[in-house]
């Protein structure tokens, strides 16, 4: 898939565990462990906003675009 989702690194930056995120967020771990490792086929705008408003960050620090040529280079 072209999009990928950064969350890992904002954790890293944040020195924050899933089960925190997850926590904080109001979502279960499983569901945060399908967004973290790119198995999402889509992401409700309040959890993004949730996302970032609990790693303070914006949405585009957690999702970038890939070509799908790059993808697999």
């Amino acid at each position: 898939m072209p999009i990928t989702v950064d969350i890992d690194v904002m954790l890293a930056r944040r020195k924050m565990s899933v089960g925190e995120l997850a926590d904080r967020v109001g979502i279960t771990p499983a569901n945060l462990a399908v967004l973290k490792n790119g198995r999402a086929k889509a992401v409700r705008f309040t959890t993004l906003a949730a996302l970032c408003e609990v790693l303070d960050c914006q949405p585009g620090d957690l999702l970038r675009w890939e070509s799908e040529d790059s993808a697999g280079a």
